[in-house]
């Protein structure tokens, strides 16, 4: 008797897709061929400022090569393609590198000068910097929402914090503002000087400063003629010496977060 044939179990595949590894493009050259201007960092504008343009025992001008693992010495030759001296051929008619009024521009036909300030002179960001119009609009954004944000907590903020940030800044030609005028200086000084502002709005001592300054006036506290004991008004009882080379109202609101202070504070607060 013939055996039967053992059936074959087929599996069909879905068909495959052939995956082809592309090789990785090199990087674009990203050095693009304009104009540039470089200048002083800090606002600083002398008539002339002078940087290394070459390399001495005095101003070291290298640049480490990652490629190498080498230093390689640069400086400005006017008759020279290259920054680098071991690709400068012949003689090398050194140049000087002048800010003038803060600034220097250099045109796009000195790429040799461009690329030692741009890319390897070491004064970069430390003394100078190059010019960006992307890089300016950012810092000027930033600037603008500081001045926002500084401008929107000066909007609802109290008479009372009012008058004590811009104490710091008026003295005590607060105690003759309105309200009305108080609130419009207060966004002023936060428009113009957001960062001051800010950081004052923070300070927890701004406000008991304000608020030692303005019992001071009320006479409820005395402050000693040498500036370094505080004393209660009506009885003349010393409240604390005053450290030696602090601000006397800067240390008495320090003293008003102790916990002798804060029972001195109640009472204060109470009286103005």
């Amino acid at each position: 008797m013939a055996k039967k044939a053992k059936a074959v179990e087929t599996v069909e595949v879905a068909p495959q897709e052939v995956v082809t590894k592309t090789p990785p493009k090199p990087a674009k050259d990203t050095w693009e061929i304009k104009d540039r201007i470089y200048y002083l960092k800090d606002n600083k504008s002398p008539l002339t400022f002078t940087i290394p343009g070459k390399h001495t025992r005095k101003h070291a001008l290298l640049y480490f090569d990652e490629k190498t693992g080498k230093q390689r010495e640069i400086r400005y030759a006017t008759n020279q393609d290259s920054p680098f001296v071991d690709e400068q051929k012949g003689e090398a008619t050194l140049g000087h590198i002048i800010f003038q009024d803060g600034t220097l521009k250099v045109p796009k036909t000195k790429q040799n000068l461009q690329k030692l300030l741009s890319l390897y002179h070491p004064l970069k960001n430390r003394i100078y910097e190059e010019f960006s119009a992307v890089a300016k609009a950012k810092d000027e954004l930033e600037d603008l929402d500081l001045q926002l944000d500084a401008m929107t907590a000066a909007r609802s903020m109290d008479i009372d914090q009012a008058e004590a940030i811009l104490r710091v800044e008026l003295g005590s030609k607060v105690n003759t503002m309105s309200s009305k005028e108080l609130k419009r200086d207060l966004l002023l000084f936060a428009k113009n000087n957001p960062v001051l502002f800010i950081n004052l709005a923070n300070d927890d001592n701004v406000q008991l400063r304000n608020t030692a300054i303005r019992a001071q006036e009320a006479g409820i506290i005395a402050l000693s003629q040498d500036q370094r004991t505080f004393t209660w008004g009506s009885t003349g009882r010393k409240l604390m010496n005053v450290p030696f080379d602090e601000n006397p109202y800067s240390a008495f609101a320090a003293f008003l977060k102790t916990d002798e202070g804060v029972e001195i504070y109640k009472s204060i607060d109470k009286k103005l």
